[in-house]
């Protein structure tokens, strides 16, 4: 049996202090005693937040991985307030690449995100490249795709399970060993619905992911 993914996107959101608070009520999914050995659950916190994250899981034994919400496209060197692949290596193994709001608001290019996609392997991060839709390129570099509908990001809206499946088998046809991620209005109520479908490997979590307790609920429910 294949693993489930559940991807979380912390977004711009909580300071110190209210990161803190998150991590200690997700410290509570060691009561639960969940099988973890088919889920890979994923977080991606501010890069601010990514060395106590860090040192957080490592101190309470939290099986998790990290992941940064971004990456540089250029490598190390003279890119002032630039956050590169070698830098997020110390403390994550992930990095999300090519989000609707990154491509929308920052103006980020199917060049940039492939450079960014490149820089990442180099330095040994797994990118989880996301696309909107069949217009968006797909790296032959890249394992993990996230599927984001955007008229699902934030809206409470999420695609039908259907959908969802319908484009996965439709990006997995593009290269062997592609593994489909879905995300847009994740909750704890219609996470299996997605999770069970033949084509949908996981799930990325934005909002339902800012409640520590929620997404527990989700990896649980996943």
């Amino acid at each position: 049996m294949a693993k489930v993914f559940i991807v979380a996107n912390l977004k711009s959101y909580k300071n110190e202090n209210e990161a803190k608070n998150w991590l200690e009520s997700f410290k509570k999914i060691k009561e639960l005693n969940l099988d973890m050995t088919q889920k890979e659950v994923i977080i991606c916190p501010s890069f601010t937040q990514l060395f106590s994250f860090s040192s957080y899981f490592s101190s309470n034994n939290i099986k998790v991985k990290l992941g940064a919400q971004n990456v540089s496209p250029f490598d190390e060197g003279a890119f002032t307030g630039e956050v590169n692949a070698k830098q997020i290596k110390d403390f994550a193994q992930y990095v999300l690449i090519g989000h609707s709001e990154r491509r929308v608001n920052f103006g980020e290019t199917e060049d940039m995100i492939t450079k960014k996609i490149e820089i990442s392997l180099k330095y040994g991060l797994n990118p989880i490249l996301l696309i909107q839709g069949q217009e968006n390129i797909i790296s032959q570099q890249v394992g993990l795709v996230a599927y984001e509908p955007v008229s699902a990001i934030g809206s409470g809206n999420p695609d039908t399970p259907e959908n969802a499946d319908t484009m996965g088998a439709l990006i997995k046809s593009k290269a062997d060993g592609l593994q489909v991620l879905y995300g847009g209005s994740v909750t704890s109520a219609n996470v299996k619905s997605f999770t069970t479908k033949a084509n949908i490997d996981g799930v990325l979590v934005g909002g339902a992911s800012l409640d520590a307790e929620e997404f527990i609920k989700i990896i649980q429910n996943a």
